[in-house]
This record gives C-alpha cells, structure tokens and sequence, in this order.
C-alpha cells in the first residue's frame, strides 16, 4: 500500500493535496486497492458548494459501490473529466487521479485531517495493509 507523505487523508480514504488554496481530492491506494477493479465514477457537478462530510458522488467497481465523501468544505471548481472514459486511472495512478478540485472555504478543516503516518496507522487498525 502506496502512502505518500505530501498529503493528508481522510477516515474515509480520501486524500487531499492542496495547491493554492484548492484541495484535489481523490481515494487512496488503499481504497481502490479494497474496491478491486473500478468502472465508474460519478462525477460531480462544478460549482457545488459542499461541506465537509457531505457525500459528493460514487464510485462503482466490480465488487461494490462506494460513496465518495467531502473531507473539507468549499465550491467545487473543477472534475476530473478524464475518469468518465477511463476509470480505472484510479486503479493505476490513485495519486495522480483526482476526482474533483474543492476551493476552500474554511482551511482550517485541513488540521482535522490526519497525516501519512497517521492513516497508515489508521489503515492498520480496519485490519488490512
């Protein structure tokens, strides 16, 4: 399991990378890992304003469906368009496939999201690495 150290996470596997402001969000290598094959995302609309813990879209693999969740808040400016052809960028690249770009409104939220070293702690405790 790939946990790269420039961002943060979320306890419901998404990571964060922050760039100017606006956070990327994506799912982890962990998540795609535990999801197997994906080959759907649901994208979502730009200019939604979202709050943290709001459930943004889904995701749909061969296995099941899982809800992607909004680990901070803001206006949603952007989707990674590239997903609607070819889903399985997450399966390859979790890191560099994000699904949507948040500009944020409240970036404090970032200090409640845990570190490198702590997801891969928290990854341990669900009972899978």
């Amino acid at each position: 399991m790939e946990i790269l150290k420039n961002l943060k996470y979320s306890k419901t596997h998404e990571w964060i990378r922050v760039e100017d402001g606006i956070a990327y969000v994506g799912i982890t290598d962990f998540a795609q890992h535990s999801l197997g094959d994906i080959v759907y995302v649901e994208l979502p609309e730009v200019d939604t304003e979202v709050s943290k813990g709001d459930e943004i879209s889904n995701i749909e693999s061969v296995k099941a469906a899982s809800p992607i969740f909004s680990p901070v808040s803001g206006t949603i400016i952007k989707v990674n368009e590239d997903l609607e052809d070819d889903a399985e960028l997450i399966n390859h690249k979790p890191y560099d496939a994000f699904i949507y770009a948040v500009e944020l409104s409240d970036p404090s939220e970032l200090d409640e999201l845990m570190d490198a070293d702590q997801y891969e702690e928290f990854c341990e405790t669900e009972g899978t690495h």
